[in-house]
């Protein structure tokens, strides 16, 4: 975990010298959250913190999940890990492990907030790995509807062609991270979940 540190620290420097308000939908995950520099103004009006780190696997959002997130109050939280923990070798039943770790912490720390689970997306670096990809979105779906204010938010399959391939054009050059057309298909699919997040925040 000593390779995400100095990140992890930037952050909390950052969140010392300009705390959000409490109360807002917190995105937490790896670096296709953030890497998501306008992410405030497509959830506007809804008040949303990006508190995602570059690389990261969801066994590291779990380890740094008390550093990060409960600083800042959060109302919910949209969650996006599992990607890295695939691509550096794990097995799908680790990253499942890994998720149910990340729910128990946030119960823990939280309570029950809401919580949103975005699946792994379909990318093009990665396209050998879908199996194990639609074996995680698979198991995640079963955890997120099983919990109370859970929701488990399908990117996968809007991000596939009519041939069943990623559609390149939602892609960056490294086939990995998105391109401003895949974060302009991310917003149409996450608003109408961060305005539920925001309101069942709100009633908590």
């Amino acid at each position: 975990m000593k390779w995400y540190e100095d990140e992890v620290r930037q952050i909390e420097q950052l969140h010392e010298q300009a705390p959000p308000q409490p109360g807002a939908v917190v995105f937490y995950g790896s670096s296709s959250l953030r890497l998501w520099t306008t992410l405030s103004d497509d959830m506007a009006p809804w008040p949303v913190v990006n508190r995602a780190f570059g690389g990261s696997t969801l066994a590291a959002c779990v380890h740094f999940f008390d550093r990060l997130v409960p600083p800042c109050a959060p109302a919910a939280i949209v969650l996006y890990a599992g990607d890295n923990d695939l691509g550096d070798g794990r097995t799908p039943d680790d990253v499942v492990r890994s998720l149910r770790a990340m729910l128990a912490r946030i119960d823990a720390s939280l309570g029950p907030v809401p919580v949103a689970y975005m699946s792994i997306k379909p990318s093009l670096a990665r396209w050998s790995l879908r199996e194990r990809i639609q074996r995680v979105n698979a198991e995640a779906r079963l955890l997120m509807e099983q919990r109370p204010s859970g929701y488990y938010v399908d990117v996968y399959t809007p991000m596939l062609s009519a041939d069943g391939r990623p559609r390149a054009e939602l892609f960056d050059a490294d086939g990995l991270h998105l391109s401003s057309a895949g974060y302009r298909l991310w917003r149409a699919i996450l608003r109408p979940y961060v305005a539920i997040l925001a309101g069942a925040g709100k009633d908590r």
